[in-house]
């Protein structure tokens, strides 16, 4: 404890912040890459005007509440203010659309990765490069606004994903990691920039719409880990702590995207790697050894925080309709004069699932809560239903929603497993879904059809390998790459605790994916009736 103290009093611990979907959270490590102290908020998104969104004033007070809220978890364990620390790293969720005058004034509200909206942009723009541009992509968000003339278009200097305009208020600078980045724009792994050939497409594309604008004037200049990305500005100081303790001129490292975090927060940044995160969302990454075969509509392919290819299964929709369901049952138990934290609650019913059919006993859930590219669903409508004769459970009810939340990533990971034989030895897991002890591994593990390795530090998540890439600014040796500052100084010894799948499970999930893709029509039949 009092080792911790002089770290943070001394100006040596790291801070990595990251915003996720539904929290905010602050994860405050020393030099042995240990939590010592941690903060966090809720916050979530709205629908208005047909657009997934976040305000403004959302970002911000989210932000001064959790770091608030680290602050006090400082001075409640140690008895000391936080004033300065080594590095800052700002994470947040990758893609979506931020566009700014140059009056630096959000021309339209902020367009998270959830939204579907940009079906006719994806399509011209992945024919005209012969590369995947997924929906959520900021460029596809951006050459949308070109097609349907939006007034802004004509007053843009900058666009940026979420991560990178708040390290521009905290820093001044203008920059995104190449993780980030790539969920941006194409990057070409052989330069770690944006990819020149589609630059150039794209620039003659919108020129000839009447745009003045060039990619490389209004993007992000584009940043490896371990390179340094400015540092806290007297303002960017009072925008994050408004007690005023918090003093200028710390170092911060290029800002990433949830997937990159979570890849260093795994040790997956090497080939033959892979890691699924899941929580609101659910992506797998796999780092690749060579380029795939074709172009593959539902693969998008990013990159590592260092700028190597990395093979990415991306899903909309995870947890949220599970954590609604998982609401109704708290309104039971208050209702009945029960009170259960969240803690309780949750690993109460995840391991309840366990207890249920390994084919969920003719139950099937659609947690759609938007569209969903992997299964082209344009609209999200949560959806539950079951045959008359089936086994209506609580335990069936709940692995229902544990399976349904992977499924849409199952049809995913098939694809790379099946058409590009990629093989997979092992996936670690993190986020939300693996909180309670062995059922989100096993579950995974089911729907894989491999075995998941879950880190002890696994509930820590983006937030931790966000400090993990500002730690390795600030202390990297000369020449050594982050995967091996990964394996070397920051998860040596350390495997994790590792779960071969249950062949019952496996032949369960494969019974319930089948049925999963069957009834795919109806759930798109309730977007277009309700």
């Amino acid at each position: 404890m009092e080792s911790r103290k002089q770290t943070i009093e001394s100006g040596k611990a790291v801070l990595g912040i990251e915003l996720g979907s539904t929290r905010i959270k602050a994860v405050l490590i020393d030099e042995n890459h240990t939590p010592i102290a941690s903060g966090s908020c809720q916050w979530e998104n709205r629908l208005e005007h047909g657009f997934w969104t976040y305000s403004l004033e959302d970002v911000w007070e989210g932000l001064r509440n959790c770091y608030k809220d680290l602050t006090e978890d400082v001075r409640r364990q140690y008895d000391i203010s936080l004033k300065k620390t080594a590095a800052i790293g700002i994470s947040a969720m990758m893609h979506g659309y931020m566009a700014f005058d140059r009056e630096g004034n959000l021309l339209v509200p902020f367009r998270t990765w959830r939204n579907t909206t940009t079906g006719e942009a994806v399509e011209e723009l992945s024919n005209l490069f012969q590369f995947n541009i997924p929906e959520r992509w900021s460029i596809a968000h951006l050459y949308q606004a070109v097609l349907d003339r939006e007034e802004h278009v004509s007053k843009i200097d900058y666009v940026t994903t979420l991560a990178g305009y708040i390290h521009w208020k905290l820093t001044g600078k203008r920059v995104l990691g190449v993780g980030d980045a790539s969920g941006m724009f194409p990057i070409d792994s052989a330069t770690g920039q944006y990819h020149q050939r589609m630059a150039e497409q794209f620039h003659e594309l919108v020129s000839s719409k009447g745009c003045s604008w060039k990619l490389e004037e209004i993007f992000p200049r584009v940043l490896s880990a371990g390179e340094e990305a400015g540092t806290l500005t007297e303002e960017g100081a009072r925008l994050l702590d408004v007690s005023g303790e918090l003093e200028a001129g710390i170092l911060f490292c290029p800002p990433e995207g949830d997937a990159g975090t979570g890849m260093a927060a795994t040790n997956s940044v090497e080939v033959r790697t892979g890691n699924v995160s899941a929580g609101t969302s659910v992506f797998a990454m796999i780092v690749l050894e060579k380029e795939l075969s074709k172009l593959h509509r539902e693969i998008d392919m990013v990159t590592t925080p260092d700028g190597s290819p990395v093979a990415m299964v991306h899903v909309n929709n995870c947890t949220s309709d599970l954590n609604a369901w998982v609401g109704i049952f708290r309104e039971f138990a208050e209702a009945a004069g029960m009170k259960m934290d969240d803690n309780g609650l949750f690993g109460m019913l995840y391991r309840k699932a366990l207890e249920g059919d390994a084919d969920c006993g003719g139950l099937m859930s659609y947690g759609y809560l938007s569209g969903e590219p992997i299964t082209k669903m344009q609209q999200g409508r949560p959806l539950f239903v079951r045959t008359p004769d089936a086994r209506f459970t609580l335990a069936n009810l709940m692995r229902t929603h544990l399976y349904s939340a992977l499924g849409a990533l199952k049809i995913g990971m098939r694809i790379l497993t099946e058409e590009e034989h990629v093989e997979l030895d092992n996936l670690l897991g993190h986020g939300g879904l693996f909180k309670t002890k062995g059922v989100g591994q096993r579950m995974m593990a089911a729907a894989m059809n491999v075995p998941v390795s879950i880190m002890e530090t696994a509930g820590e998540g983006g937030p931790w390998g966000m400090a993990l890439l500002a730690s390795y600014m600030v202390s990297k040796d000369k020449g050594q790459s982050l995967g091996q500052y990964l394996s070397d100084r920051v998860f040596a010894g350390n495997e994790g605790s590792r779960m071969e799948p249950d062949e019952e499970d496996v032949k369960g999930f494969e019974k319930f994916i089948e049925k999963y893709q069957a009834g795919l029509s109806v759930e798109r039949e309730a977007g277009e009736c309700l």
